[in-house]
C-alpha cells in the first residue's frame, strides 16, 4: 500500500456502555487515553471471553482505543448484503469513517493517521465482525426484496472489511470533513538482511 490523503466523513463517539452504536458529531477531541467522551478511552480495558490471549476480565493493554471504517468498505457491506439502505458509522459503532481509502481495512499495524491539527492515531490492528453487531445490524436493516436478513449475513460480509482499531500517538481535534493523511507501515530496510 501507499501513502494516500482521504477525508473524514463522519466521526462518532458511543456514551453509553451497554450501546453497540455510536452518536455522530461534529469532532472529536484525541488524547492519549482516547477520544475525550468515548466508552472505548482509557489506557487498559478486560480482557473479553473470545479474542484475547488473557483470560477473561484479565485487565491488559488497550490496544482498542479508536476504530475507524471507510465510506467504500461500508458499501461493499451493503451491496453483499443486498440492503436497501446504507450502513454508516454510527451504527457498525466506528468512531471514524474515511473516505477514499478503499482498503482501509487491509492497513498493517503500525500504519498512521494523520490529521491537521496535529493528532495522529496508529492501527494496531483489522476491527473482526462480532455476533452482537451482527445482530443488530440484521434487526435495523432489510433488504431490497424486503426479507429477513439471515444469522451470520453481516458476519460473512464484513469479513475482511470492518476496518481498524488503534490507539492515539498524538492528541488534537478530529473535524468532520478534514483530510487525513495516510501512512501505511513499512518496516526498516535492515530488517530484511535478518
Amino acid at each position: 500500500m501507499k501513502r494516500s490523503i482521504g477525508q473524514v466523513e463522519n466521526v462518532c463517539l458511543g456514551t453509553t456502555e451497554d450501546e453497540l452504536g455510536k452518536e455522530p458529531r461534529l469532532l472529536l477531541n484525541a488524547q492519549l487515553s482516547g477520544f475525550v467522551g468515548d466508552r472505548h478511552g482509557s489506557h487498559e480495558r478486560k480482557a473479553w471471553d473470545v479474542g484475547d490471549k488473557q483470560v477473561s476480565g484479565t485487565i491488559r493493554r488497550n490496544e482498542r482505543q479508536w476504530s475507524a471504517v471507510s465510506l467504500e468498505e461500508l458499501a461493499e457491506i451493503a451491496q453483499t448484503m443486498d440492503l436497501s439502505e446504507s450502513l454508516s458509522a454510527a451504527t457498525v459503532g466506528a468512531n471514524i469513517c474515511l473516505s477514499g481509502v478503499p482498503n482501509l481495512s487491509h492497513l498493517p499495524k503500525g500504519s498512521i493517521l494523520k490529521f491537521p491539527s496535529g493528532a495522529e492515531l496508529i492501527v494496531e490492528e483489522y476491527n473482526p465482525p462480532c455476533v452482537d453487531m451482527d445482530e443488530k445490524i440484521a434487526a435495523m436493516h432489510s433488504t431490497n426484496s424486503g426479507s429477513t436478513i439471515p444469522e451470520g449475513a453481516f458476519l460473512a460480509a464484513s469479513k475482511y472489511s470492518r476496518g481498524v482499531v488503534g490507539v492515539i500517538e498524538v492528541s488534537g481535534i478530529i473535524h468532520v470533513g478534514d483530510k487525513v493523511t495516510v501512512i501505511p507501515y513499512k518496516a526498516p530496510a535492515w530488517m530484511g538482511k535478518l
